[in-house]
């Protein structure tokens, strides 16, 4: 009668055992990471600029057009782009036109920030451009980063109003009056 109880008994343990080996105490699930793409651009320091040349005090005198330049405008940037991929800040009019016998150059600065700004992989100045009515790169290589907010964060814009050098007699185009213009920035998938 003892090896009967003591049968009995194992055979109830194992019972037991099994019936909560059934129950695991651990479970899973997955999680998805999901990060948007991002192609976000601002201009920061102002809607508008003013480009003039210090006009001749003295008769005979030429305009001085290394006073028509201006450089409040920073270009902020967020951008998330996959792999190898980059982007491009372009620039261009897109309404008005240059008066003839001038030409506007702009050249952006190398990345800047005040007080720490962004992260990640920052574009690159492609040097000085003549902005026209065809979009032209004026930033390069853009992957995944964000700039900063804000003047002093980012890319500073220097423009630059000059007589034609194409022009075999610019002073003769030139006339009196404003001109407004519009430039707009684009921040463009490489292609």
């Amino acid at each position: 009668m003892k090896n009967l109880v003591i049968i009995i008994l194992s055979v109830l343990l194992l019972s037991a055992a099994n019936a909560f080996a059934g129950d695991d105490n651990q479970k899973t699930h997955s999680i998805s990471i999901n990060i948007p793409e991002v192609a976000l651009l601002n201009l920061e320091g102002g809607s508008s600029i003013s480009l003039s040349p210090t006009a001749p005090t003295e008769a005979g005198g030429a305009f001085d057009f290394s006073t028509a330049v201006n450089s409040d405008i920073w270009v902020n940037y967020s951008s998330i782009i996959s792999g190898q991929a980059s982007r491009n800040v372009t620039v261009q009019i897109t309404s008005g036109t240059v008066p003839a016998g001038l030409t506007i150059k702009l050249k952006a600065s190398e990345y800047s920030a005040a007080g720490g700004g962004g992260k990640g992989t920052f574009g690159k100045p492609t040097g000085e451009v003549t902005i026209d009515n065809t979009a032209k790169n004026v930033i390069t290589g853009v992957k995944s980063c964000y700039t900063g907010t804000g003047v002093k964060n980012g890319h500073n814009l220097q423009y630059a109003l000059e007589l034609d050098s194409n022009s075999k007699d610019p002073y003769s185009l030139l006339s009196e009056g404003s001109t407004p213009i519009t430039v707009m920035y684009t921040l463009t998938d490489d292609k």
